[in-house]
This record gives C-alpha cells, structure tokens and sequence, in this order.
C-alpha cells in the first residue's frame, strides 16, 4: 500500500504554496489535501467551535508509476479544523506524514505560537503521526518554491524513514534565497511583536482598525535561534514540541504553593 501524505494550510487550497508542495512529495506515496477554502493567515490552532463547517470536493487525480494520487477538499473552517475533518471523516486511512505549507511567508520564532501552518502539524503530532511544518520567505501569491524543493524532499524522506519521537514536530524556514547556505538545527527564537493598530473611519460611523506591526528578537546575535539563521541564509529547522510544561519553574513553584 502507497503511503499517504496528509496536507494542509493556512492560505487556502488553490494557493500556489500548497499546490507545488502537493507536487513536490507525490513521488513518496499518495497525497491527500483537505483545506481552508480562503486564507485564515493566524489562526494557530482555533477551532469552530460557534459555526458549522461545511467540506466541498475539489479533484482527484489518479497515481501514476512515478507519483501517488491526489486529492483535494475545501473546507470553510480553520486550518486545525481541516486536519481534524481530515482524521475523523476524509481521510480513506490514517497518514503516514502530515504536511502544513508551503506558508506564503515565514514562521520564524514566537510567530509560531500564531501560524494556521504550524497548526496543522501541531494536530498531526498530537494524533502521534510524524509532522512537519514548510514554510517560505516569498510572500507573493504567484510565488515560485521550486527552490525549495530539494529541501523539502530532504526532510521528507528523512521523516518519513526515521520518524520523529512522539510529541514533536519540525518547524522548517526557508529563506526567499537562490544561494542556500544548507540546513542549519535551531531552538525558536524569542521576541515581542510591536503592534501598530491602523485606525480608519468606517464610512457607516465610528472606527476600524487593521493590525500592523513589526517582530523585534531579544537577541539579533542569538546564532542558536531559527531567526538568526533563516536571516542569514540557512534553511532553520526547528524541533517544536508539544509539552509546554516549565519544568524549570516546577521547583520554585512547590515551594512556594505546597
């Protein structure tokens, strides 16, 4: 049996980002897509939990000797609730990997915590199937990520042959670079957002508003973080998991309360 390769996303399913990755792993087993049918850029992983969500079939393309089959489902909800419509009801079996992206723009550092892209691999780590984040430094919607694809078959490959342990998941940034400098193992970098909320007449009364900003990191000379290296031309892969207990804190924190 071919192995299946769950996608999903955050910029909807005829973003080029997510096409192109389709195309990029099909040659590892059958593809299966079930995603948002328009953009839900930060959504992290929030569910519709107050909306019905409703799925609509797209395509399906049969395998072929060199490449798996594709198919492809929109769905109206959140990207987590595409990867969890996905598991419980369009899946035809259970995925061997679980794949978010290609983000149109990066995931870098405290961004994730934000990221609809990183969600999707955050639920397949929690369902205990090996999952992984793509995302990219080209931000235009006819953006071309064929200079990601050695990268991406790369890590596939390797998770797909090694796995991961149970409760991670990879965070992978790729820089909008021809000249990779090559893969470079990173922690997540910490930083603060500096919102700027544009505030504008509504021509019905009152104020809209539409936030802006910029990411500032703690420390620019941090060599260690995905930040330093995605800004200096390394593709930053980022073990993300799904323990977020301070076990640094436990201590102080007996101390004090018991």
């Amino acid at each position: 049996m071919e192995k299946l390769i769950f996608i999903s996303n955050d910029d909807g399913y005829s973003a080029e980002g997510i096409k192109q990755l389709a195309e990029m792993v099909r040659g590892y087993g059958d593809v299966f897509i079930v995603a948002p049918d328009s953009g839900r850029s930060g959504a992290g992983m929030s569910i519709s939990s107050h909306n019905p969500v409703r799925n609509t079939f797209i395509c399906h393309e049969d395998g072929t000797e060199e490449k798996g089959s594709l198919t492809v489902w929109a769905c109206t909800g959140t990207p987590d609730d595409c990867a969890k419509m996905a598991f419980e009801k369009l899946l035809p079996r259970r995925p061997d990997l679980v794949l978010g992206g290609i983000n149109h723009g990066d995931n870098c550092a405290v961004n994730a915590h934000y990221s609809g892209t990183m969600s999707i691999a955050l639920e397949g780590c929690i369902k205990h199937v090996p999952s992984i984040a793509f995302s990219s430094g080209k931000t235009a919607c006819d953006a071309d990520f064929s200079y990601m694809r050695e990268v991406v078959q790369k890590v596939v490959k390797m998770v797909l042959k090694e796995g991961l342990p149970i409760g991670v998941c990879l965070n992978v940034n790729v820089p909008d670079t021809n000249e990779l400098k090559g893969l470079k193992i990173c922690k997540m970098g910490m930083g603060d957002w500096h919102e700027e909320w544009q505030e504008r007449d509504h021509p019905r009364g009152g104020k809209y508003y539409w936030i802006a900003g910029y990411y500032a990191p703690h420390d620019e000379n941090d060599h260690e973080s995905d930040t330093w290296a995605y800004e200096h031309g390394y593709v930053a892969v980022t073990p993300i998991q799904l323990d977020m207990t301070a076990y640094t804190a436990m201590e102080q924190l007996k101390k004090g309360l018991e």
